[in-house]
């Protein structure tokens, strides 16, 4: 299966090396025999530098990039056992949390995100199970024949939950953006705190090295599509939150912009903590730090030359998160090699950048992937149907 493409993604097939292509029986093949050629993308990259385009593509068959980016657009949906008497339960809590009740006694969903200052939400609660505690769980019974408890007290911990997936309805998005603000003092964001006016920059994604920038239009991932998220394999359920599958692009394909966005699922017992964060925004409430990782089969050269673009090449819009309005004013793009020196230049302004994930932990899982998929440990396929191309950022008028 070839990469999806259009006309207005990347330039003419010509354009690009003419290499010879590969099938994604050919690729399994190789990993059942332990001879899969896979190298992380900064490694590809420098391999390309070093001995050119065709050379490093005769020597890749798989690159792995990875990234491991805040959010609180996330449930961990839990599937738990009967009580003795059954329960129907209502304004369900965990560890103090808002819970909400699913159609049967057995179901809940825990919102990882919290409100404004809440500093204890949905992403401790997860947090504190991974390592290996328990958790309350409270509610309220709504009483019938079949179910007459009126109240449930008890703590559950991994060992007592059946079933669990965490659902990252934004889990892996084409490219990032670049947050700063206009305003005086101290604005509290999504991305951290910034300093105005223009007194520093945050950008959100790790430019060459992500999963998006190295496969533009997340190409190769659809409903079914294996990832690692967490340390635990994980599966593209499709299209995510404000998706966005045509965004402007550079002649290279690469977006300008958020772009494309894939949901996530992994199984709750899977994940291993030291690849899965709590923490909590000043202002806006609890949210998660998670690292994912995704293979991106080498099939031809358009697909090779993209997954080789430097950060020179790469860049991310740098918007004005102090103005409350659905449109952001804009400066521009600014390109991750200059993101990465951290200094960039805004409307006359020098201005300090940093990164508002985790480079380190990004690297960690991608050698992780790596190795697993070297090893035959990790699932090697193209997705059965892409993305969808309906945009799912649409406004609500009100």
């Amino acid at each position: 299966m070839a990469p999806r493409s259009t006309s207005a993604d990347r330039p003419p097939r010509s354009e690009f090396p003419d290499l010879p292509r590969r099938g994604e029986e050919e690729l399994q093949d190789r990993q059942r025999r332990g001879v899969l050629r896979v190298r992380v993308a900064a490694d590809f990259r420098r391999l390309v530098a070093e001995k050119g385009l065709a050379e490093a593509y005769g020597a890749t068959d798989v690159v792995v990039a990875a990234e491991a980016t805040f959010t609180d657009q996330a449930s961990l949906v839990l599937n738990l056992g009967p009580t003795d008497p059954p329960i129907r339960p209502r304004e369900p809590q965990i560890d103090g949390v808002a819970a909400l009740a699913g159609g049967s006694g057995s179901d809940l969903v825990l919102p990882i995100g919290g409100g404004d200052g809440f500093r204890h939400g949905g992403a401790q609660a997860l947090a504190t199970l991974l390592a290996g505690g328990s958790v309350e769980l409270s509610a309220a019974g709504d009483p019938t024949p079949l179910q007459p408890r009126r109240e449930l007290h008890t703590r559950l911990d991994l060992e007592r939950i059946g079933n669990g997936r965490l659902l990252l309805h934004r889990g892996i998005v084409e490219n990032g953006v670049v947050a700063v603000s206009s305003a005086e003092g101290v604005i509290h964001s999504a991305w951290g705190p910034l300093l105005g006016p223009f007194g520093n920059a945050l950008f959100s994604a790790s430019g060459a090295d992500s999963i998006g920038l190295t496969m533009p239009g997340l190409a190769l991932l659809g409903p079914g599509s294996p990832v690692l998220v967490g340390g635990g394999i994980g599966w593209v359920v499709g299209t995510g939150s404000a998706h966005q599958p045509h965004p402007r692009r550079l002649a290279s394909g690469h977006a300008r912009s958020p772009g494309a966005v894939a949901a996530l699922s992994v199984d709750l017992h899977a994940l291993e903590g030291r690849w899965v964060r709590a923490c909590q925004f000043e202002g806006l409430g609890s949210a998660l730090l998670v690292a994912i990782a995704a293979p991106i089969p080498l099939l031809d050269g358009p697909a090779a030359a993209q997954a080789a673009t430097p950060d020179a090449e790469l860049e991310a819009p740098v918007l004005d998160v102090s103005i409350p309005r659905r449109i952001k004013p804009s400066f521009g793009g600014v390109s991750y090699a200059a993101l990465k020196a951290g200094v960039i230049a805004v409307d006359g302004n020098r201005i300090p950048a940093a990164p508002c994930h985790s480079p380190r932990l990004a690297q960690e899982l991608a050698e992780e992937l790596a190795e697993r998929l070297r090893a035959d440990r990790f699932p090697l396929r193209l997705p059965l149907l892409p993305l969808a191309s309906r945009p799912a950022l649409i406004p609500l008028e009100a």
